[in-house]
């Protein structure tokens, strides 16, 4: 009784690359066999590898994972198709992480709501030298969400905290 996925051969059966003096016999044949069971769902597995990094394709089991792979924090009670389409939103959040840009996509992401971003302006020059820097001296950053009271805001904070520069302190404000 042979072991593997029903219905799955391999692409590559190993007995075609053996010589021609293994090819009558029987034991031979079933010991190859093994090695085509343990080594088609790898096969079909790298075939198929953009399939499973696209939060579209991926299989459900595979989702959670890859949000961590990727660091965008998700709520643990959402179903597959909820967390599919905020990992497929969250894509511009890791493409833009630690700019306004960022932050805001990842909340947009995780909320459906666009948020209000600013900073301080801690990070500037000044038009004159030696002249003083526009903005306030400490860096800080405000997130106005509009959301449904619903959301869960500790992981809200753990989304913006993930999306901002890790020296710069935030604080969301909820309308």
């Amino acid at each position: 009784m042979r072991a593997g996925v029903p219905g799955l051969d391999s692409p590559h059966p190993l007995a075609t690359g053996l010589p021609p003096a293994f090819f009558g016999s029987r034991f031979t044949s079933e010991f190859v066999a093994a090695f085509d069971d343990v080594l088609a769902p790898v096969f079909a597995t790298l075939d198929h590898l953009d399939a499973y990094l696209d939060p579209r394709y991926a299989p459900e089991d595979f989702l959670r994972w890859l949000s961590g792979w990727l660091g965008v924090p998700v709520d643990e009670r959402w179903p597959a198709d909820r967390l599919r389409a905020h990992l497929t939103k969250a894509v511009e959040a890791v493409l833009w992480r630690g700019t306004l840009r960022g932050v805001a996509a990842a909340v947009c992401a995780y909320t459906g709501e666009e948020p209000e971003v600013t900073d301080t302006g801690g990070v500037a020059f000044s038009t004159r030298p030696n002249g003083p820097l526009p903005g306030a001296p400490a860096t800080a950053l405000t997130v106005r969400v509009r959301a449904d009271p619903a959301i869960d805001r500790d992981v809200l904070d753990r989304i913006v905290a993930a999306a901002k520069p890790a020296q710069v302190p935030h604080v969301i404000t909820y309308a």
